[in-house]
């Protein structure tokens, strides 16, 4: 059934408690969600370490979370441990 612009029915509107959830893309443009596997597409230095991530690492079960300065992937890298990523420096696998 079609109805006039005027008499749509009401849609369903969440409470003023909830806050809208924040999709967070990859560098191509994909969406992230927690339990992801991602890949590194830029060598990054990584502070105290003298090797960086190289390009083409994997990157398993990452969790999106509201970092700081934009790291809003929190993972463990194998070799390097527990970091955070900004989403512009991954492609999803």
């Amino acid at each position: 059934m079609r109805y006039p612009r005027s008499k749509l029915p009401a849609s369903p509107t969440g409470t003023a408690d909830e806050a809208p959830e924040s999709v967070i893309k990859d560098a191509v443009g994909n969406v992230l969600a927690d339990g992801d596997t991602v890949i590194v597409i830029k060598n990054l230095k990584v502070k105290g370490n003298p090797t960086p991530i190289k390009v083409g690492t994997k990157v398993r079960n990452i969790r999106l979370v509201d970092g700081v300065d934009g790291h809003d992937i929190d993972c463990k890298v194998d070799g390097f441990g527990s970091m955070q990523l900004k989403s512009s420096v991954v492609k999803k696998a």
